[in-house]
């Protein structure tokens, strides 16, 4: 998502229903924890692929969380966020 948008979604209280200070304390302390499960996940178990094989994420944390915001507020399908932020509907499926 572009920055503009991306600052859009957390300025607007409406669709997240979260101020922007709460957003920024949600980004800080999950944010480290995200990054570490995820790095953990491939040394957990025996590789069945080769190294960086699979699908990439798309979205940036930041954008993960507030498409889970806006899912979870609104019950915005998985296709009208991917039109927001501009991907496709099974990323957005794998973000949330």
């Amino acid at each position: 998502m572009g920055n503009r948008t991306c600052a859009g979604f957390i300025r607007s209280q409406r669709i997240t229903g979260l101020t922007p200070d709460v957003i920024a304390e949600l980004v800080a302390e999950l944010g480290p924890l995200w990054h570490e499960r995820h790095q953990a996940v491939p040394t957990s178990r025996p590789r069945r692929r080769t190294v960086g094989a699979g699908a990439k994420h798309k979205l940036v944390f930041v954008d993960r969380l507030l498409a889970t915001l806006a899912h979870l507020r609104h019950g915005a399908t998985h296709d009208m966020l991917a039109c927001w932020f501009g991907g496709d509907r099974s990323t957005i499926t794998r973000a949330i």
